[in-house]
């Protein structure tokens, strides 16, 4: 675990006088350049969303995020850069993903023909090697969030 993570965590808790817990970690994305590009998008407020296949949590048996998660997101590296907190949460099928969403998640020209250009190629990295299969229909975890707090 990155020192980073610990700092961030005790600066954001004891910024509010709150007690200190510990908080997940995670990037965004399978690859250095986009998970380092997503982080710097958070930081900027301009990438405000995520959207992992369900079937990603389901078979890596990650509990869903809930509303109100606060979460520490790192650089490729698992250098803290920011903390959010998770605002809202819909399971939508993939085509059924909006314009309006799509431009929350803040990449590319924030179209919705790119968003799902990328998350089509994403999903099936995503879901290799397990026993579902990219579809029109399959259900996307869109999780909305708003930035907390960022070092220093």
């Amino acid at each position: 675990m990155h020192s980073s993570l610990i700092k961030i965590s005790e600066d954001y808790f004891n910024s509010f006088n709150l007690p200190s817990r510990k908080l997940r970690s995670w990037h965004f994305c399978d690859n250095e350049i986009d998970a380092n590009e997503c982080a710097t998008l958070v930081l900027n407020n301009i990438k405000m969303a995520t959207s992992p296949s369900l079937w990603w949590y389901q078979v890596n048996e990650e509990p869903l995020p809930k509303v109100g998660d606060l979460n520490i997101v790192t650089n490729w590296n698992g250098e803290a850069q920011c903390i959010i907190e998770t605002t809202s949460i819909s399971i939508v099928p993939f085509n059924e993903i909006t314009e309006e969403y799509a431009e929350l998640e803040g990449e590319g020209d924030k179209s919705l023909a790119y968003w799902k250009q990328v998350h089509w190629q994403y999903y099936h990295r995503e879901l290799e090697n397990t026993p579902f299969t990219p579809s029109e229909d399959m259900p996307i975890v869109c999780e909305r969030f708003k930035l907390v707090f960022k070092n220093a």
